[in-house]
């Protein structure tokens, strides 16, 4: 199972800040991984997101679909050390679910 193929990566202070928020929706296969975090909001964000909480070696820890803008909020989780944010939907598409392990493999420099 795929969850995405076009994955950013926001390792800064200020790439995390910023996150997806005024940003276009992202399309099939986009996303942006926060690392570390581990709690998200959806202020200023312009479209519902899937978020998926990943422990340092990948697994899942926790998953929030359809995340609303402006008003949606994951709880601070002490277990993880990454967020991966999704177009809304993937997370029922994929059929991932909790404690299921991601393989990252970077396709480009």
């Amino acid at each position: 199972m795929t969850v995405g193929n076009k994955i950013k990566v926001a390792t800064t202070f200020w790439q995390r800040f910023r996150g997806m928020m005024l940003t276009t929706e992202p399309t099939e296969g986009e996303g942006l991984l926060l690392s570390p975090c581990n709690s998200i909001h959806m202020m200023f964000m312009l479209y519902p997101i899937d978020a998926i909480f990943l422990d340092a070696d990948n697994n899942i820890k926790a998953i929030y679909e359809h995340l609303s803008p402006w008003i949606g909020f994951s709880r601070w989780h002490t277990d993880v050390s990454s967020v991966l944010e999704l177009k809304s939907g993937t997370i029922k598409k994929s059929g991932v679910r909790l404690n299921d392990t991601l393989r990252m493999e970077q396709l480009e420099c």
